[in-house]
């Protein structure tokens, strides 16, 4: 049995549930809103962040980086050729470093503004620091998005996935924060065709269904969020 604490715009959280989508294992998904500080959410990860999941016979597994590390040393042989973290050294190293420019740099520069500022701050009260978009961060992050997509664009010229020949955590993460932003309208795809392509192939995916299915209270995804053929 398979729980994950989530938000359902949480970039992190959809990194996750990807995986778990292409592992083939579908957890009991529990809403958390982090803002909301709740104790027995901090006992199990004191950073207050989501995702944490938790099984059984581990205990809770806080973050998308102990979380996907610990599912390919779990699952990942068992996995054969659709491993998500290459068996070998040169293919892990650079599925982790594309995973820490998305689950880092990218959230630092772009998801984490816009979901902040456009769906957090919706449902924090004023001393959990809610109330109006702080538009300067959106429009920051919303400049910054463009040079990421092209990185994408750049990646993919080169390669069949982002990080080599196969399907990796790499492609699973970036897809992630983006289907966040694109659920708010937010991710210029005429900005470059050749991420848009990469893109609209791992949006196509079987573990990508339950993400296209997501809503929010007061918050209306974007038209081309679900439309396979954006």
């Amino acid at each position: 049995m398979t729980d994950l604490y989530h938000h359902p715009l949480c970039p992190h959280s959809r990194f996750i549930r990807l995986v778990l989508g292409e592992m083939g294992i579908e957890p009991d998904l529990i809403e958390e809103r982090v803002f909301e500080r709740r104790r027995d959410f901090l006992v199990m990860n004191p950073a207050g962040t989501t995702p944490v999941m938790v099984e059984h016979e581990a205990g809770p597994i806080p973050g998308p980086g102990p979380i996907s590390e610990y599912l390919d040393e779990t699952r990942g042989l068992g996995l054969g050729d659709r491993r998500l973290l290459p068996d070998d050294p040169v293919g892990r190293v650079e599925t982790r470093r594309l995973l820490d420019w998305f689950n880092a740099k990218f959230f630092a520069e772009v998801s984490g503004h816009l979901i902040t500022e456009k769906v957090y701050k919706r449902f924090m009260t004023q001393d959990q620091g809610g109330g109006a978009p702080d538009m300067d961060a959106v429009r920051v992050a919303r400049a910054n998005i463009r040079y990421h997509l092209r990185y994408i664009g750049f990646l993919i010229r080169s390669r069949n996935w982002l990080a080599g020949d196969r399907l990796t955590y790499a492609d699973l993460a970036a897809a992630a924060h983006l289907s966040s932003i694109d659920f708010l309208g937010d991710v210029p795809w005429a900005e470059d065709e050749t991420a848009k392509t990469w893109y609209a192939r791992v949006k196509s995916r079987p573990s990508f269904r339950t993400l296209l299915a997501d809503r929010v209270p007061g918050i209306i995804p974007s038209p081309v969020y679900a439309d396979l053929d954006f």
